[in-house]
């Protein structure tokens, strides 16, 4: 049986840090899936057709990868594409204690999926898409918390 992972999130933009984890996921993992999900609690400055581009495009080389766009429950998407995990990145205490009850209760709707929790490398820590969103709207240079392949 094959071990597949969603690694859901709005990826509005992509960041090193989401990239790291990814990364760092496959040796875990036979196959990634970045789930760009519809979050109707968040507003977007990226449309979802140039985030799943930019996801293709930093991924081309790695077939293990591949990004979709999803609507609905994470673990519905999950049961959907064959996915027993659910891969999350966590960077400080108040992550863990979100992801925790969401994980939770992803496991009491699909018991199937097991979440798995990566910390993510300490240089990333201060990096989250809604910061990087606040430099872009603000003029700043974002080149160290992209990478190359998200141009806006």
């Amino acid at each position: 049986m094959k071990r597949i992972a969603l690694f859901p999130g709005t990826f509005d933009p992509i960041t090193v840090g989401h990239i790291n984890i990814i990364k760092r996921g496959l040796p875990l993992f036979d196959h990634i899936i970045v789930g760009i999900g519809h979050n109707s609690t968040k507003s977007t400055l990226f449309p979802v057709e140039k985030r799943v581009g930019w996801i293709n495009e930093i991924f081309k080389n790695e077939p293990r990868v591949t990004c979709e766009f999803y609507e609905g429950l994470t673990v519905n998407f999950c049961e959907l594409r064959g996915a027993t995990y659910i891969l999350r990145g966590i960077r400080n205490m108040a992550d863990f204690d979100y992801e925790k009850n969401i994980a939770q209760m992803n496991k009491i709707i699909y018991p199937k999926a097991e979440t798995v929790f990566l910390m993510c490398d300490p240089a990333y820590t201060p990096i989250s898409s809604s910061v990087v969103r606040d430099l872009i709207r603000n003029g700043g240079d974002t080149t160290q918390f992209i990478p190359d392949e998200v141009k806006f």
